[in-house]
């Protein structure tokens, strides 16, 4: 069944998507590794997202454009989808356990990989996921991969650009963004957007559309300083100002909810990276990046999610997390320049140390006004360092053929301790790296092999629900063996990239979770499981057809399964989930986006794409799935002189799908117990649904 809707999907949109425009397909040139790399010569699975992609999509915010990334999901838990996980391994939610993450996020240089909702996409250049362990590179932050945005950088030349989006659910956007040459030798760029719109949940107790509404500002300032022939030095700085409403969940699964006191998503946060370029002498170059982000956000919900007295024996009660997170990192990196490679000249090679220390300081405050033994007031800090010392070596076999070492030692230490007396500490030694062979089989065949290690860092589970046995849990290591080919077949015309991979993942962390019989304490918390494995493919190409029609696509296909694995309920050890054999929690079998552009007259482009999803489960602690959807993009875009006016839509077909689930009970309404004169909660299954049909109108003037 799964096979037939996807075949189907698939030959539908190759016969029926308009495609492209009159110009050549650019280069797209990879700034997540060690040396700026052509994407058709890079030795991984990688997917980039441009700034056209960006604005015909209409898109504000990453998840607004992952869904096409293959082998990439996302997971809500506030009002945007802020936990990704790439080939199945991710985080899906926080609450008041501290995370360390398996998915990266860079923005500008700067680590934002616990606070996905930074991630907004104005005066964006492009987006660049990079799958599979990036260890020798990024280390403990980097188990299954990066996300890293980059900015418009500052040009020489003179740029403005002012923009404004329009669309339902009273969206208004609007952004002004201007760089340029400051001297002879410095540039710089600024940029502003402010984004709104209500939302798309209605509450009907209080009667309004705006609960989970959306109020987000950024603001940047970059520098560019060519100081000589020699020397760079580049300046970020980003100001985001984020106040969005949460109010996701209902009894009903639908998209009204009818809490009396919906919840926030606030994050303000400040950040700048400065980084230099230093060719010390003609043999060696010299890299130095250091990086600062303060964040402070609050997550808070309405925890009965309803309102007072809608049902006999309900509950009242408010939940509300304070994080501050502070990021202090410095990497300072020595590379070899053409000059100054060594074994006959014959070999490139990368060496570096890094720093980072973290912090996170969380007030969490639970309030009920008419259970006040329920009520909580903890706060806690947990604080992490980092620090590791990497290498690279890429030696030319031949002009066709080189091999790749790359290794990494880190040294991780965090100390947890709370308002409640619990503390905990971890000091451990880690250990990662990267196998590759790459061969050029001609001019427009790249084949490429690699071996790598991943890790992640154990951690503290901090709710005093759980058992002692689940207070810690330890490293995972993940071993992950591909190997792809990038071809340009044509005359360059349709460019492809194929890569498969198989994962074992050793000592795997799994989230889940535990309620109470007949109480609303929910709890979840992180695990080992004994071993896992994921393997599957990612494909993706784009073919410029003619002066008038482009299409292109990508596919992601993924097996991730439990090898030897049950889950024991700790509040009933009778409870018991035998997971040997099945698949992994947000890891669905097969993604995939197929459109096209169509150039139908001078100034006039129609894109289109359809892009789904197989079903997946939201939980390792129980069998609840989403349902697989198919939804259809579209946009008309219109250019004269400096003006480019874009009509977009999103899910045009208005399909209800869901982004989290959580298998619990909480609707009071369910059961009544007569021998005991209390009210039960049964277990259920509650989702927080997608984005439904989306449009809008982005004008945009380019200078």
């Amino acid at each position: 069944m799964k096979r037939s809707i996807l075949s189907t999907a698939i030959l539908a949109s190759i016969f029926t998507t308009p495609s492209y425009s009159e110009t050549v397909l650019d280069e797209i040139v990879i700034g997540a590794e060690f040396r700026p790399t052509a994407e058709s010569d890079t030795p991984a699975s990688v997917s980039v997202v441009n700034e056209t992609d960006i604005d015909s999509r209409g898109a504000e915010h990453l998840e607004d454009i992952i869904k096409a990334t293959p082998n990439v999901n996302s997971a809500g838990g506030g009002s945007r989808n802020k936990f990704f996980q790439i080939r199945g391994i991710g985080e899906r939610s926080q609450f008041s356990t501290p995370l360390n993450p398996s998915i990266g996020l860079i923005i500008d240089g700067v680590d934002y990989s616990r606070t996905g909702g930074a991630a907004t996409l104005f005066d964006i250049q492009q987006v660049e996921v990079l799958r599979g362990p990036q260890g020798t590179q990024y280390g403990a932050s980097a188990l299954a991969g990066i996300i890293n945005i980059e900015s418009n950088p500052p040009t020489k030349e003179t740029e403005v650009k002012l923009e404004t989006n329009i669309g339902s659910n009273n969206l208004i956007g609007a952004g002004f963004a201007a760089g340029g040459s400051l001297s002879d030798d410095v540039q710089a760029r600024v940029s502003i957007y402010k984004n709104t719109s209500d939302g798309y949940m209605t509450n009907t107790y209080l009667n309004r559309d705006d609960t989970q509404n959306i109020d987000e500002l950024t603001s940047k300032l970059q520098l560019k300083w060519i100081v000589d022939e020699t020397l760079t030095i580049d300046v970020k700085a980003m100001h985001l100002d984020i106040d969005n409403g949460y109010d996701a969940f209902s009894f009903d699964n639908d998209y009204t909810t009818t809490t009396d006191e919906p919840g926030t998503d606030t994050l303000q946060s400040n950040s700048f990276a400065i980084s230099s370029d230093w060719k010390m002498n003609p043999q060696v170059v010299m890299q130095t990046n250091f990086a600062h982000a303060n964040s402070d956000s609050t997550t808070s919900y309405d925890d009965d999610w309803t309102f007072v007295n809608q049902y006999i024996g309900g509950y009242n009660g408010d939940d509300r997390y304070d994080r501050e997170r502070t990021n202090n990192s410095i990497d300072l990196r020595w590379l070899s320049s053409e000059q100054g490679r060594i074994f006959n000249n014959s070999t490139d090679w990368v060496f570096g140390i890094f720093n980072l220390n973290q912090s996170e300081d969380l007030h969490r405050v639970y309030t009920s006004d008419d259970n006040p033994d329920w009520n909580t007031d903890m706060t806690s800090s947990y604080e992490t360092t980092n620090r590791a010392v990497y290498g690279q070596l890429d030696h030319h076999l031949s002009s066709a053929t080189k091999v790749s070492i790359g290794a990494r030692a880190e040294q991780f230490s965090a100390d947890y301790s709370d308002s409640y007396g619990f503390s905990h500490s971890t000091d451990e030694n880690l250990f990662g790296g990267k196998l590759g062979l790459e061969h050029d089989l001609s001019s427009n065949h790249t084949l490429f092999t690699s071996l790598s290690k991943g890790y992640k860092a154990g951690g503290v589970n901090n709710d005093g629900n759980l058992p002692t046995d689940k207070v810690a849990f330890d490293t995972e290591y993940l071993w992950n063996l591909e190997a792809g080919i990038n071809s340009s077949l044509l005359n360059e015309k349709l460019k492809t990239r194929l890569t498969t991979f198989y994962t074992l993942r050793k000592n795997q962390q799994v989230n889940s979770s535990t309620q109470e019989a007949n109480s609303q304490e929910f709890t979840i918390y992180l695990d080992n499981a004994a071993e896992g494995k994921n393997y599957g493919l990612e494909l993706e190409a784009d073919f410029e057809l003619n002066n008038q029609w482009r299409l292109f696509g990508s596919l992601g296909l993924l097996n991730s399964t439990f090898i030897d694995y049950t889950y024991v309920d700790p509040n009933d050890d009778t409870n018991t989930i035998s997971l040997d054999g099945r698949e992994q929690a947000h890891a669905p079998s097969y993604q995939y986006s197929i459109g096209g552009e169509y150039y139908f007259a001078k100034g006039w482009t129609a894109r289109a794409n359809i892009e789904g999803k197989d079903a997946f489960y939201f939980s390792n602690s129980n069998d609840t799935e989403s349902d697989s959807f198919n939804i259809i993009n579209a946009s008309l875009e219109y250019a004269t002189g400096n003006w480019i006016f874009t009509a977009w839509a999103r899910n045009i077909t208005d399909v209800a799908y869901d982004t989290r689930g959580y298998y619990f009970g909480i609707d009071p309404s369910l059961e009544y117990d007569d021998a005991n004169g209390t009210w039960g909660y049964d277990d259920g299954l509650y989702t927080q649904k997608a984005e439904p049909r989306t449009f809008g109108l982005n004008v945009r003037w380019d200078y």
